[in-house]
């Protein structure tokens, strides 16, 4: 081999630009985002629960508001019975927006942490935020 040594600084040089984003962040951690729960109608509310338990909608969430989509516009159905029996109106915008009315607080800091980009905005209006 001629240029063995010109080969092998190539591929030391290679693999250090290929690994440079993992060993610049080690030890860096991100902090996991809390969301936050103050809004007016939460605070007005005599329980404070939502459609279903706090474990189920962190991790079921999307699934859930897809099937809510699905039941509303494809088989028009407008009521969700949740797990304690319990009916909600099947609404993006009227029953978790309701609520969950701080979108920069409440689902964009978990969305950017979790690094998704959720389509809901495509077809409902996003909320305006108000100034405090």
């Amino acid at each position: 081999m001629y240029n063995g040594g010109k080969i092998l600084i190539g591929i030391i040089v290679f693999l250090l630009f290929a690994a440079f984003p993992f060993y610049n962040n080690i030890g860096k951690v991100s902090a996991k985002p809390e969301p936050k729960l103050n809004t007016p109608v939460i605070q007005q509310l005599a329980e404070k629960k939502c459609v279903e338990p706090k474990d189920f909608m962190k991790a079921e969430h999307m699934q859930m508001l897809n099937d809510w989509r699905d039941s509303a516009i494809r088989e028009g159905k407008r009521t969700y019975i949740n797990s304690e029996g319990k009916p909600f109106y099947i609404s993006l915008q009227n029953t978790c927006m309701n609520c969950h009315s701080n979108k920069k607080e409440f689902c964009d800091k978990c969305h950017t942490y979790a690094a998704v980009k959720p389509y809901c905005w495509t077809c409902h209006i996003e909320p305006k935020e108000k100034r405090s």
